[in-house]
């Protein structure tokens, strides 16, 4: 009789599931299929000599992904325009198991955090008697806070803070002027739970990670997926994104100063593209053609410890192989004496930052008033961020001590 192995049924949303099916006739066809109700994806196999299919070992014959790949079925998970159910895997005429997949792992504390102006989630494991290394995660331009990516952290031995910086209550509303002295507290704050603290971001979440470990010497890690080693212009207001690229303002300020940036560049083509509707990459309003400012670029080879550089070489977001390089320069020029690195995907696009495992299928995503263009091809995004993830959690463990 056939059957269904789930190994494990529920785990963590970064761990990886192995699925098998047993019992059935060699050589004979299955549809394999997956389903959160609001999204979908399926798979056809072909059972092999032992009347086994190994999603570990088999690839599919036609479906939602190619390839040997265990977690294809996930990561390759399409809209549907259903509402949200439990995740369901489903073989035709063999039965069907329910999946958890959990934001929040066994043994893992949450805490909101709502004191000294700090506005984040402190996730932390389960008391154990030791004292763990801190990090602090940051989100990108979409604001808000990155909870998941830091409850998963947590499970890896470390004390997590997910801080917002704006476009929460008692934050900034725009990424205007947010001022360093802001991630001073949350460093003092965490500080007083833990051991040596690092900080992870994505984006422009990578930026301000780079900045924060260059102005604070208790910063002994830092981790910049799809980020920048140069300060870049503030998101303003405005009703669309044109009036909110023409808004000169800077992102960060320090001491009361706003510091210099990169400024945006609305060329022909840029604009053309968000006049006619189209998928916009916002790559284009990175101009670098006359060179960088150099009091634009990050002080970088003032971090006390360890720089991961983490880049996807599609990355229609912006160009954040150039401006990770910048980091990576200074860094050599200074011969810094931490470890340092910089992880380039070549076909990866921008949404490679936070946990892996998730759908990688939207390459375009909302934005104000228009469609961004994200680059990059689903699969390869898709490994990008497993491997991404594998380094962040590994090269934060070593230089932090867990």
């Amino acid at each position: 009789m056939a059957e269904i192995l789930v190994n494990p049924q529920s785990a963590p949303l970064d761990q990886a599931v192995d699925v098998v099916v047993v019992g059935l006739k060699p050589g004979q066809a299955i549809s394999v299929q997956l389903s959160t109700g609001d999204r979908a994806s399926h798979a056809v196999f072909t059972a092999d000599d032992r009347g086994v299919v190994d999603l570990t070992r088999h690839a599919p014959v036609e479906g939602s992904y190619h390839g040997v790949d265990p977690m294809g079925l996930f990561w390759s998970l399409e809209r549907t325009g259903g509402k949200q159910a439990p995740m369901c895997l489903s073989v035709e005429g063999v039965g069907d198991r329910v999946l958890e997949r959990l934001t929040v792992p066994e043994g893992v504390e949450r805490l909101e955090v709502r004191e000294n102006g700090l506005v984040g989630t402190l996730f932390a494991p389960e008391d154990d008697g030791g004292v763990l290394p801190g990090v602090i995660v940051l989100g990108g331009s979409e604001g808000g806070i990155h909870e998941t990516d830091a409850a998963l952290l947590a499970a890896h031995g470390f004390v997590t803070l997910a801080l917002g910086y704006f476009g929460m209550k008692g934050l900034p509303e725009h990424l205007v002027d947010v001022p360093l002295e802001y991630f001073g507290t949350a460093i003092e704050y965490l500080s007083e739970r833990c051991g040596e603290i690092g900080v992870v971001g994505g984006s422009r979440g990578g930026e301000l990670a780079l900045l924060a470990g260059a102005t604070f010497p208790q910063v002994r890690a830092v981790v910049s997926v799809v980020g920048s080693g140069v300060v870049t212009q503030g998101i303003g207001p405005g009703a669309n994104l044109l009036q909110k690229l023409s808004y000169e303002a800077a992102s960060w300020t320090w001491k009361g100063e706003p510091l210099p940036y990169l400024p945006y560049y609305v060329s022909d083509e840029l604009r053309a593209k968000i006049v006619n509707d189209e998928p916009v990459p916002l790559r284009l309003a990175f101009d670098t053609s006359d060179g960088i400012p150099e009091d634009t670029e990050i002080r970088v080879e003032n971090i006390v410890g360890g720089v991961l550089l983490i880049s996807s070489g599609h990355d229609d977001g912006w160009p954040c192989v150039e401006l990770s390089e910048v980091a990576m320069r200074r860094l050599k020029d200074h011969d810094h004496p931490f470890p340092y690195e910089h992880v380039v995907y070549p076909e990866a696009g921008h949404l490679i930052a936070g946990p892996p495992h998730r759908p990688a299928t939207d390459v375009t995503y909302p934005g104000p008033g228009v469609t961004f263009s994200g680059g990059g091809v689903p699969q390869t995004t898709a490994h990008a961020r497993v491997d991404a993830w594998k380094r962040t959690v590994e090269f934060l463990q070593e230089q932090l001590g867990t």
